[in-house]
């Protein structure tokens, strides 16, 4: 398995630790760099964390879990209309997206009051292709309570956030609840409002471990960082989307952000090195996101094999 890390430090000697990655099988999601620091996002092999920690401590840097790293989060609001589009449903996905997410906003065409609010089948689809999704809803308890029913069907992990103090046991459909993240007309700059949405992180890395969990039981056939990074040698064109992200991370697979109908012979072709192609290996799908691709890489129960 491989285990989602941040590391932080300074700039200098940082590519040591990138070099020290790659030698140990591991992947560098993302770089950012700021000033004279530098954040690295990345995915290590389990059995090598300590010569990685070793490292991290000789060059004074920080190393921390990020649960987050290399999943997509839909976070969903009833509407986009004003009342239920306030500021929470921004910060979370922003707050998420810094924690090494990538978060999508989605805004219901249904979810207009609490007794005629439904969720059809394209939008239950269209979550279900992400890691895990977070409904923001607003300070009513008997309103969440009554909203259950858009949540009750999806297959991945539902995180709820709301005003009022509530029960676990109340929400049978939600992996967790987050109270205190109510309707709000400003930023969150107070350090309670602030404290909620580390809640929200945390809340969803570990609903993300729960299903890395389950996954370690049917190991994939392939690792999807592996299968990006063949994608892009072998698909040169994905170089050219106008997306800051062509090819996002999930748990399971990857969404390819090309058009499906003249790219999904060329990314089910792909070779690897072990002679076989994605194709055999994972399910290619079009995807419910602008017709993007989707890859679902099939567990080794199915194949027989690992590459």
């Amino acid at each position: 398995m491989l285990d989602p890390v941040m590391f932080t430090g300074g700039v200098y000697k940082h590519d040591l630790v990138t070099e020290l990655i790659e030698d140990l099988g591991g992947y560098v999601l993302q770089k950012n760099v700021a000033q004279s620091e530098v954040i690295l996002l990345m995915l290590v092999p389990h059995e090598d964390m300590l010569v990685l920690e070793d490292l991290t401590k000789e060059l004074r840097g920080k190393l921390e879990r990020a649960p987050l790293t290399g999943t997509e989060i839909a976070v969903v609001t009833p509407t986009l209309a004003i009342h239920h589009l306030p500021h929470p449903a921004c910060d979370v996905a922003e707050y998420l997206r810094r924690h090494g997410a990538k978060s999508n906003m989605i805004g219901m065409a249904r979810g207009v009051a609490r007794d005629i609010a439904q969720m059809d089948e394209y939008e239950t689809a269209l979550i279900n292709e992400h890691d895990a999704v977070v409904f923001t809803f607003g300070n009513f308890a008997d309103c969440i309570l009554k909203k259950e029913h858009l949540y009750r069907n999806l297959s991945v992990p539902v995180i709820v956030t709301g005003g009022p103090e509530m029960k676990k046991e109340d929400l049978p459909y939600a992996f967790e609840y987050v109270p205190n993240v109510g309707r709000i007309a400003h930023r969150s700059r107070k350090a309670t409002e602030i404290g909620s949405l580390d809640n929200i992180v945390a809340a969803v890395g570990r609903a993300l471990d729960s299903v890395r969990s389950q996954i370690s039981k049917d190991p994939l056939t392939t690792t999807p960082p592996r299968a990006m990074e063949v994608v892009r040698e072998q698909v040169p064109d994905i170089m050219q989307s106008y997306s800051p992200l062509p090819i996002a991370l999930n748990l399971d697979g990857l969404r390819i952000k090309l058009p499906y109908d003249e790219y999904h012979d060329a990314v089910a072709g792909v070779t690897f090195d072990e002679g076989v192609t994605l194709g055999e290996i994972a399910k290619v799908l079009p995807s419910r996101m602008k017709n993007y691709i989707l890859v679902r890489i099939l567990p080794m129960s199915e194949t027989g094999f690992m590459v």
